[in-house]
Order: C-alpha cells, then structure tokens, then sequence
C-alpha cells in the first residue's frame, strides 16, 4: 500500500474554529471524532472533509453542468490527500414530506409494490372471488364450448349504473351500424330520437352480433371479429347473453369478475403507490387522511349568542353579507340572533352549517303587509372546507385548518390506495396490510412467503424476495425491528433516521467508500448500541473507511482510532489533543479520557429528592402501541422515562400527556392520543416543552435573535441619550430592515461576488467592514460601545457587562449556565454545532420565568453533548427541580438516567412488543428488576460509581 491508501491526510484544516490543524485518518478503519460539544469536532468531519469531498466530485462535471448545480465552496484547508468518493449520513436528511415513509425510503416498499404487480392475485371487491381474465383466443374457445348449439348475443357494455336520457349516444350507436341495444336487460332496436328516463339508473349495452354456436366452418371468423368490436366498444370488457338465459356471462382481458363483471386494469408497480394516480385513494389523494370541519371548534361556548361570537370564524355582530343571511335564517326559524346558540333550533343550526336554499313569506306587523324571504346561503362549514381546498393563500388555509380536524380517511381507512389496490394479495395480506406490520412480523412472514407459491409466481417472486429480505435484514441489524414500512418519515428522531441510510448503504455493497456519520446512537438504548457498532464494522469490513463523530462511551471504546478535538469548545477549542486507539487514549490524562477511564464521573446523587406529595395521574393512555397503560408523576422531582428504542415513550409523552398540558394551560389545539382521564393538572402553572427540532438556521439567525434577548438590547439602545435626540427605535438596530443596517450588504456583513461556473465567494463588505451597520447607528454607544460590538461579545464577556440590566442579564446567564459561555452573541445560526443549538434553545427556554411549579418536557436533551457538558447541564437542571419545579426527561443516556429521582421504564421491547410500564421507581429500585433492559445496564452504572 502506498502512503496515500494507508491514510487521508488534512494538512492545515482552518474552517470555523480548527486551529491550521494536521491529521492523519487511518483508511479501511473506524475511526471516531470525539471531544466536547463546539470543540469543532463536525467541522473536521463534515465541513472539511466531507465539503472537499463533495466539491471535487462536482468538478469533475463540465462547466456547463457545473453552473447549474450551484457551485460548492473551497473549505479552507491547504490540501486533503487520499480522499476517497464521501457519502455523508447527517441527522437533517429526512424527507418533511407526508408521502415519504420508512418504506419508500428504504426502497422495501418499492420491491413489495413490484411483487404485487406480478405474482399477487387479485379478488373482486364485490363477492371476494378470485378476479379472471381471458385472451380473446380463449374467450372464443370458451363460447364455443359453453354455448355449443345455443343462439347468443354478443354484447359490448357502454353505460353502467348512470343516469341520463342518453339520446345521442343511441344516435351515435347507429351511425356506427348497430341496430339493437339492450337496455336495463331488454333488448330493443334503436329508432329515431330514442331516450330513457333521465332520473333513473340505466345500463346499457350494444348488441354486436346475433348468432347461433354450431361446427359451422365460418364460426372461427365471424366470433373472432365480434370478440374484436364488443371488446373495443366495450373497453376490454364484453357479454355474452344466450337466447334462453335472463343473465349474461362476462369476458374481459383485464381482470374481471366472472359473477358482478367489474373490472380492475392490469396490474403495474403504480397500481400500488400512494403517490401515484393510479393507486392513490381518490378522497385523501394518498395522504390516508383528510381534514373535517369540527363543529366544536365552529361554536367554541354554545352559551353565547350569534351577536356576541358564538360563531367563532365570523366574530362578533358586523354589518355584513353573512350576518344579513342569519338574520334571514332567525326570522324563519323564529328566534333572535342575541339568543344563545344552545337554544336554537337544530334545523337552523344545520342550515347555519352546511347551507341551503328555501323561500318563505312573513307578515309584516308593523307595516300590515307579506314579506317574501329568500335564504341562499353556503353554510359556514362548506365555506371553511372550500376555502381550506381552494384557497391559493397560505395564510386563508392555516386560518380555515383552525376550525378543522384531521381525520382518518373514511374511503380507504389509512391505508391510502384505491379499493381496487387493496384486493390484490400474496398470502392472504394486501400491500397495506403488509406496510402496517413491524420489520420483526415482516421479516417472519417473508421467510415462509416462498414455499407458499407455486408455478410462475414462485418464478417471479423468487428474485424480488431476495432483495427484500435482505433489506430486512440490515433494518434489524441496527435496531429497527419496531418500526412498521406506513411509518411517515417526518415522525422519525434523528438516530433513527440516520440508521435507515445506514441499513440503505449497507445494502448498496459499496466498496472503497468514506463514510461520515453524525451521531448515530442517538435515540437508541444501550441495548443496541451493540447491534449499531457490529453494522459499522460489516461496513468497515466490505472495504469502507468510517469516520464517526460521536459521544457514546461504548462506540469510543469499539473504535479502531480515535481523534480528540479540544482542549475546550468554541474559539478556545479547535486543536487535536489526543489519537491514537482506545487503550493509547486512556493513557492521555484528556478530558474524555477521564471520563472513560473513571478519574472524572457525573456523580450518582446522595440522596433522591421527595417531591411535594402530589401527582400528576394519566390514565388508560391507548395510542399507537400504548397497552391501556396509567402513568403516575410525582411532582417535584426530575422523573425519567426510559426504554428501548419504539417502546411507546414518545408516544406516551409527546403525543399523550403533553397536548393535554398544552391544552389545558395554553388552549393548545393538537389533539392527544386517546386516553380515558387526567387528574392533578391543578398542581401545576404552566408546561414547556423543549423538542428535538432545530433552532433557525439561516446566516441571519444568530443565538441573540433565536433566545430574544437581542430586543432587549435594542430597546436599551434606543434610551441612550443620543439616540433619543435623533428619535431612533428599536428597528434603527436590526440588521434585517432598512433604516440601520448598512445597504451594501443589506446588514448580512459580507458581500456575496457571484463566479459564474465557479463557487461564490464571499468577501468582507468594503462599505461596514463586517459590522452589518451604517455609520450612524454605529456612533450610539452604551457603556462605550457599539452594537456591533455587543453582538461580537462572547456570552462570558456579554454577562459581566450587562449585569445590571436584569432581563438581559437573566437570558445570557441561562446561556452561560449551559455550558455556552464561549459563543459570540452575533454567531450566525448555520455555524453551531449539533450540541450548541440544542442548548442554545434549552437556555430559551430555561430562561422563561419558572413559577415553582413549572412542568418541564425534555427531549433527549442530550443529543450532541459530551460527557463535561452533560455534567454542566444536570447542574442546570436541578437548580431548577431544587426550586420545586418538575422536570420530565425521555432518556437513554445512562448518565442522566442514574441521576433521576423517579423512572418509569416502557417495554418490553419495542413496536409491538411494548406499550407497557415495566418498572417504576427510584434507580435503585428499577436496577433491582429482573426484566427490564434498562435495569440491567442501570445496575451496571449505580454499582461502577459505588465502586468508584
């Protein structure tokens, strides 16, 4: 091997805050990037040598193609040699999209929708018989045998079960030289000006030859050719009616029913896609839901009148078409406007709903004489459903969604295909039912699947099925077996995402590949870290290079390599303090190694806190996977909810208890997941809740403007005397409207100078030099400096400096408390870590006001942290459980998780198998459990630090 097959080599990496570092990266090894959170761990990784990477693989393109790809940035980095083609696996990369799901994006579904368009056997939706389907060479066989020495008609349907008079279509089937149809099972010649009765239901069918079956030479001949026409007239379908009989007998060369005649087309993989119009739903349009308007919504307090906004969308009493139209519908119904809504007739509500049409006379008592009414009206709840369909404006359809609900579609039940689709089956399931299974069930079923066909289907099948298991296969190997292929890939955490292209790049085989990955245990229990790393090493073993970047204590230790990046984060960080592998690390005395080797730990609690004796009490939670399960919360205490990967956490807070919360304190509108009663919801003032989705990413958004403490700064800018003098407001001091900010750059504080074919290149603005402002805002200064120069200020320096402003002062210690010291104020959003962010809008909302009683929701608010900076954190925590408040972590990481006052434990496992409460208590007491899996790594962690 030569010197450049042994290792990439980065000779001078500069991007963001990497210190003109050189590295050696061991190729055909898995090599983790470890260190504290911001220590510029991702900017090795992905922002160097993914972005080099990326950037050379477009060159290779013409110029021409070049410039429309948009051309990628230079990282700043003297030279990266031996870099192999890059496929990078970040936590952001799934699809938002309501028609993505794990089956389309692990291509299962793909195959299963191949499989049913070739080997499935389709039943007639009607009577449940298997459908058939004739070529015409047998359906003249089959007449020739069926009818021997009987006189038949051969028929072609054109009208089936439709009303109409149906005139030109008789004068058009005469024109074509037919003179009989059969109407409604009679047959009739056709005569001049012939109709039916419009308002009935008719079928009609034209006769396309009468003849007698018998060994007449001719016979072949004459059949061949009706077949030809009947089947043309009829769209591939046709009728055969023998003299004797009152029934006929359908043929068609598609699939057909031999008793009712319906017919589906020839299977294709399209017949089977949700996002195709030939197999989507038609009312749900493959969504496998549809919005409804709630009447409840429509008429929030049926104690008000109309006059007072019983009727929410319309307000209160205006002058106004609708309100004319009301008044109309109160005279006929007899009752006032300013009644109250629960006394009004249910007939006028209805038709305050849903609209209609009526005429009426009145006398006039005041005048002696007859008034006639007219009520035209399109009913409220049609106009919110026409306006959420056909409105062009975004804001009209949020507007017309607050008055609706999304319901199940009731034509397909969820499963999002035609009803034609859905007949077609492989052992007994249809496509849908298949989808709804877990990889576990789908896994079982595929593996008997192959005995149970026979002949050309078995042939078919054989190859697909292959493919199939052996995705299955890699969706188990890194510990997704709960998930089910209908599962919508915007419900997905981070970790699981990334570990479905991780399954889909295993399956692609490939060779001689980097592969960069951010984080993949996150959301997954310690349980099946183990699975995750073996996955990584087959990937490794086929001939791949991995580069990890990663915080978990057992990935650090499985790795063939490792890279600490440190020695603190932000501009304090930035430098390679230890490599080499797991035992060579350990004997480096750096902050990681410490944690690993036991020197420095996240200490167990003395003791656990009591709480305040009172309870939250959830009960009967039945969504998703939940078994009808009851959750107690002991108020007071930090309370962690923990289990394997899919057991129904998520489920069970942020779909259960949290929407209820969020209802009750905040008249939040998100529907929970069902349950039966909540009691104790008294105890508590307010609920936040801090989830996993990110904080703004664009240049212009930075952590002063995402946490707000930016107005503030603002607004104390606008008091100082000289900005009083010259009349300046707030606006004067953002760089995002005009007024202010400097036009050269339009506040963004460089200049973009487009290159054509080559990437664009970013220079400082000539006009502020960087500062984003004009002269003039520039020249107001509090405590001698600018706001430029505030927003330059590290979180450290800002806190000192603002410390007698206490709103400010609060919000930019919160940032401080988290370990975010080193961050300027100004940094531009798209530049924090993974790590940062989380903490950035933790800090947001940890710096709210807590009343004592505040009930906090965290979301693995581990993500992306180091052992040092989750230490930092759990301080921040218990200050606040320390003041009464209730903290709720969803958790897998043992470090946290040892430090709860109180845990309950889902299970058994995950998807199917959970839904359960395994074990509650203290740590002490669910480590003593026998079956759950996260006591016995519990037990593990409690008796290392009794030990330590």
């Amino acid at each position: 091997m030569t010197k450049f097959n042994e290792h990439i080599e980065v000779k001078g990496a500069r991007v963001h805050n990497l210190k003109n570092i050189d590295v050696n990266i061991p190729r055909e090894k898995l090599v983790v990037i470890t260190g504290l959170s911001g220590s510029g761990k991702s900017s090795l990784a992905f922002d160097t040598i993914y972005a080099e990477g990326q950037r050379r693989y477009i060159e290779t393109f013409s110029a021409y193609a070049r410039q429309f790809l948009g051309g990628l940035e230079r990282p700043d980095v003297d030279k990266i040699d031996g870099l192999s083609p890059v496929i990078a696996i970040e936590q952001k990369t799934t699809s938002k999209s309501p028609r993505s799901t794990v089956g389309t994006v692990t291509e299962i579904y793909d195959f299963l929708r191949l499989l049913y368009a070739r080997a499935a056997d389709a039943y007639s939706y009607n009577t449940g018989e298997k459908m058939v389907s004739y070529s015409d060479e047998q359906i003249k066989e089959l007449i020739k045998s069926s009818y021997q020495g009987q006189r038949i008609n051969i028929l072609s349907p054109v009208v089936k079960s439709r009303k109409g008079h149906y005139r030109e279509l008789f004068e058009q089937i005469a024109k074509q030289g037919f003179v009989k149809v059969r109407v409604d099972g009679e047959l009739k010649d056709i005569h001049k000006g012939m109709k039916v009765d419009r308002y009935k239901m008719h079928d009609i069918e034209i006769v396309i030859d009468r003849l007698a079956v018998n060994e007449n030479p001719e016979l072949d001949k004459r059949l061949s050719e009706s077949i030809n026409t009947a089947m043309y007239s009829g769209n591939d379908v046709m009728m055969v009616l023998a003299e004797e009989d009152s029934e006929p007998r359908y043929f068609s060369r598609d699939l057909m029913c031999p008793t009712t005649g319906i017919s589906y087309p020839t299977p294709e993989p399209n017949t089977f896609s949700f996002n195709s119009p030939k197999g989507m739903c038609e009312i749900c349009n493959g969504l496998g839901h549809i919005y409804e308007v709630n009447e409840d919504k429509i008429f929030p307090n049926k104690k008000l009148s109309i006059t007072a906004g019983g009727i929410a969308p319309l307000g209160e009493y205006k002058k106004s078409w609708a309100f004319k139209q009301l008044e109309t519908i109160a005279k006929r119904f007899s009752f006032e406007l300013s009644d109250p809504m629960e006394k009004i007739p249910a007939e006028a509500m209805q038709l305050i709903l849903y609209g209609g049409e009526d005429s009426f006379v009145l006398d006039s008592k005041t005048l002696g004489v007859k008034r006639d009414y007219k009520i035209d009206y399109e009913g409220i709840a049609n106009f919110i459903k026409n306006q959420f369909q056909g409105a062009d404006s975004t804001s009209i359809k949020r507007w017309a969604k607050e008055y609706m609900d999304k319901v199940e579609c009731p034509e397909c039940n969820g499963s999002r295909l035609k009803r034609a689709s859905l007949n077609f089956k492989i052992g007994d399931k249809n496509i849908a039912e298949l989808a709804a299974l877990d990889i576990v069930e789908l896994a079982s079923f595929f593996k008997g699947l192959e005995k149970t066909l026979e002949g050309n289907q078995r042939i078919i099948a054989t190859d697909i099925i292959k493919e199939i298991n052996s995705r299955i296969q890699f969706l188990l190997d890194v510990g997704l077996d709960y998930l089910s292929l209908n599962r919508s890939s915007k419900s997905l955490s981070g970790g699981e995402a990334q570990r479905i292209r991780l399954a889909t790049q295993i399956g692609s085989q490939l060779v001689g590949v980097l592969y960069i990955l951010d984080e993949p245990s996150i959301g997954l229990h310690q349980r099946d870290n183990n699975r995750l790393i073996k996955s990584l090493e087959a990937l490794r073993d086929l001939g791949n290079s991995i580069i990890v970047v990663e915080h978990d204590k057992d990935m650090i230790e499985s790795a063939d390599h490792i890279i600490d990046i440190g020695p603190r984060a932000g501009k304090y960080g930035g430098e390679i303090i230890s490599e080499g592998t797991p035992a060579e690390l350990k004997q480096h005395g750096t902050l990681t190694a410490d944690y690993i080797t036991g020197v420095k730990e996240i200490p167990v609690p003395e003791k656990r806190r009591k709480g305040n004796n009172k309870h939250l009490i959830l009960e009967g939670c039945t969504g998703n996977n939940l078994k009808n399960i009851s959750l107690h919360l002991p108020l007071g205490k930090m309370i962690g909810v923990t289990g394997v990967s899919g057991s129904g956490k998520s489920t069970l807070v942020n779909e259960t208890l949290y929407p209820i919360m969020n209802a009750h304190y905040f008249n939040g509108v998100k529907k929970p997941m069902p349950y039966k009663k909540i009691s104790g919801l008294e105890h508590i003032d307010k609920v936040i809740d801090i989830n996993q989705s990110p904080i703004g990413r664009t240049p212009r958004s930075n952590p002063a403007t995402y946490t707000g403490v930016f107005s503030e700064i603002r607004a104390l800018f606008t008091k100082t005397p000289e900005a009083a003098i010259r009349g300046y407001k707030p606006g004067r001091f953002s760089f995002n409207v005009k007024g202010g900010r400097c036009e050269t750059c339009q506040g963004g504080g460089l200049r973009v100078i487009e290159m054509n074919f080559l990437p664009d290149v970013y220079v400082e603005c000539e006009t502020c030099n960087g500062k984003r402002f004009n002269r003039e805002t520039l020249e107001i200064r509090y405590k001698g400096k600018s706001i430029a120069d505030v927003l330059d200020m590290t979180m450290d320096e800002a806190v000192s400096f603002f410390e007698n402003i206490p709103k400010i002062y609060r919000k930019l210690k919160t940032i401080q408390d988290v370990g975010l010291g080193y961050i300027s104020l100004g940094q531009q959003s798209t530049t924090l870590s993974g790590g940062e962010a989380q903490r950035v809008k933790l800090a947001t909302e940890l710096s709210k006001r807590d009343t004592g009683n505040t009930f906090y929701i965290l979301d693995e608010p581990t993500t992306g942290l180091h052992f040092e900076d989750i230490r930092v954190l759990m301080e921040v925590l218990n200050k606040l459980v320390d003041k009464g408040n209730t903290i709720l972590i969803i958790e897998h990481n043992m470090d946290v998780i040892k430090m709860m006052d109180h845990i309950i434990d889902i299970g058994y496992e995950g998807g199917r198998g959970g839904g359960m409460i395994v074990a509650e208590g203290t740590p002490e007491e669910v480590a003593q459990d026998k079956k759950s899996y996260t006591a016995h790594f519990l037990k593990k962690e409690l008796n290392l630090a009794l030990s330590l």
